[in-house]
């Protein structure tokens, strides 16, 4: 542990002039406890680029008069057609994944012009927002985030008078929803202030309802559990699969309910399955780094499971961050002459983070400087600020609507094995989180040939196993586009996946699940480039599932069946699934 864990910093420790101040960091560590992490500087340094380069833009100022007063237009000429019309075309549209306009009712008189003024309203924000010149393409996008966020929390759906499926509710029930909401709405509060889990939570106890799949843990350290699950046939592919799961989340995201549990459908079909379940860190490991996350997550596991299935490479599957850090340490071991890697599999996991979507609006300097400020202070980041962060990036679901529902309409959503799951938050220490989102997120120098392992900088492009890329067209974690950027980063054999849904849902795919399509195709070792709107308009669409098509694959590249190996190998098992970490608080 402790040669790992020097060896990490070793490698990435911060340059003197770069370490802050103490005085600083103290002062900043109380005022980003007021803040909730975010940095007021990097807002207004947002704001005062926009408003700056708005009020030298004459003509963008005309434009938006111009648009505002056409826009005044439209709504009242709709407003007097639909007084005397039952049937009148809407003057526009909300967005495909704006849904908390679709119920009739709104479409009734003065619902219709009331969100028809609220949806040009919005459009005519955007407008203001994007698009001025001389605004940097960072702070435009801030901007932009951060009034679509103002617009949302004022959207007529939210307020009861403006709300017509709240009326109707008021009507039926004679105020009983808002009874009930009310109700909802203290016992939310009270849950809050004594950080209990959300209400419906209990339904979903891990090793119980939820992570069932059999096994065991054979190999522990300061940071991993390493699970084998048992296998469910006679014989089994040659080569086991190993998941490396993100630490951002606990690991049974890949092993749910039996009926959509990856790693259960995976040992159905005949693979010898181990996972890492990482610990949850606490204020003790906050000098932990991306090296000891390398060398005690993926290194020490990958020893661990070739000494239980010896003489034979490993198919490895990485999730979301753990799929980067598996990238990782794959370009290490084949800079270093390593081997023992027969397939990699990376899922929703980005490797080039130019492009990383909204997630990158609270990741630049003075962001970063504010946030390790706060994680200085307690030694870690806790798993609740992470996933307020998450849920600011699609708050009118995740937030406002569910509000509207609970609160105004009274009505508990009903809790699901994944949303009790990503209630189950997890906290990151002040080291390994302040690296990733410096080294990867903001300077990008894993996919630019910056990142050092060892002393010496990787290469994705060294990597030459067969990869399996799934990116998923809802993502807002990992933007497809971006994921898809390992086309231009190694020439190696690339399967890639396009699958519906979002970074979780559209991950957690399980055969027989409605709704469900993907896209695939590979480009051979080799083959010329296809960016991707060319590789989406091109590529046939399937309906159902994409696990069938992966385990395929996976089986294509096994050397054939074999009797299952011993659970442990010849040391003994340390005690069952799903073991002990995935049970910390």
């Amino acid at each position: 542990m402790s040669n790992v864990a020097t060896h990490g910093k070793a490698d990435l420790a911060q340059p003197e002039a770069c370490r802050p101040d103490t005085l600083d960091t103290l002062a900043n560590a109380w005022r980003a406890r007021s803040t909730g992490g975010l940095s007021p500087a990097a807002g207004l340094l947002a704001w005062y680029d926009w408003a700056l380069h708005l009020s030298l833009s004459p003509g963008k100022q005309r434009s938006l008069i111009e648009k505002g007063l056409h826009k005044q237009q439209r709504l009242a000429r709709y407003a007097l057609r639909v007084a005397s019309a039952h049937d009148c075309p809407t003057c526009i549209e909300p967005l495909e994944q704006d849904r908390r306009f679709a119920a009739p009712a709104w479409q009734q008189w003065p619902f219709n012009v009331i969100h028809q003024g609220f949806l040009l309203q919005q459009q005519w924000w955007h407008n203001a927002t994007t698009g001025v010149r001389g605004v940097s393409r960072h702070h435009e996008n801030m901007v932009t985030f951060a009034g679509r966020q103002w617009l949302d929390m004022w959207s007529p759906s939210n307020f009861i008078w403006t709300n017509p499926e709240v009326l109707h509710a008021i009507t039926q029930s004679g105020g009983a929803n808002l009874w009930r909401g009310a109700m909802n709405f203290l016992e939310d509060a009270r849950r809050l202030a004594l950080d209990d889990a959300p209400a419906g939570v209990e339904g979903f106890e891990v090793g119980k309802d939820v992570a069932v799949t059999p096994g065991k843990v054979v190999f522990r350290n300061h940071l991993i559990e390493l699970i084998q699950y048992s296998p469910t046939t006679p014989d089994v592919h040659a080569e086991p699969v190993l998941i490396v799961p993100s630490w951002i989340m606990k690991y049974y995201i890949l092993d749910l309910s039996p009926h959509n549990s990856m790693v259960k459908y995976l040992v159905d079909q005949g693979h010898t399955v181990f996972i890492l379940s990482w610990k949850n860190p606490t204020a003790a490991d906050r000098d932990l780094g991306l090296e000891d996350y390398r060398w005690l997550g993926v290194m020490d596991a990958l020893d661990a499971v070739t000494a239980i299935v010896p003489e034979r490479k490993v198919q490895a599957v990485g999730y979301c961050l753990g799929g980067t850090l598996l990238a990782i340490a794959a370009a290490a071991m084949a800079r270093d002459g390593d081997e023992r890697l027969q397939s990699l599999t990376l899922l929703a996991s980005e490797t080039d983070f130019r492009e990383s979507g909204e997630i990158a609006l609270f990741i630049d300097d003075s962001q970063l400087a504010w946030l390790e400020a706060g994680m200085w202070d307690k030694g870690y980041l806790d798993g609740k600020q992470m996933a307020g962060a998450f849920q600011m990036l699609n708050s009118r679901d995740l937030i406002w609507s569910r509000r509207v529902r609970e609160y105004l309409l009274g009505e508990r959503q009903t809790f699901n094995d994944l949303m009790a799951w990503n209630a189950d938050v997890t906290r990151m220490p002040y080291r390994m989180h302040s690296e990733y989102l410096r080294r990867l997120y903001l300077d990008n120098d894993l996919a630019e040939g910056r990142y050092r392992v060892g002393g010496r900088p990787v290469a994705l492009a060294d990597i030459e196993v067969p990869m399996f890329i799934v990116g998923t067209v809802r993502d807002h974690v990992a933007p497809w586009p971006s994921v898809y950027k390992m086309h231009l980063l190694s020439d190696a054999e690339l399967t890639f996946v396009l699958t519906s849904g979002g970074h979780n849902a559209g991950v957690v795919s399980e055969p027989g699940h409605p709704r469900r399509s993907f896209q695939i195709a590979t480009r051979a070792a080799g083959d010329r480039y296809i960016d991707p709107q060319l590789w989406r308009a091109e590529t046939p669409m399937n309906e159902g599932s994409w696990w069938p098509a992966w385990q395929q694959w996976l089986a294509q590249r096994s050397a054939g069946r074999v009797a299952p190996p011993a659970m442990g190998g010849t040391q003994a098992p340390l005690g069952d699934a799903p073991g002990t970490y995935v049970a910390m608080r």
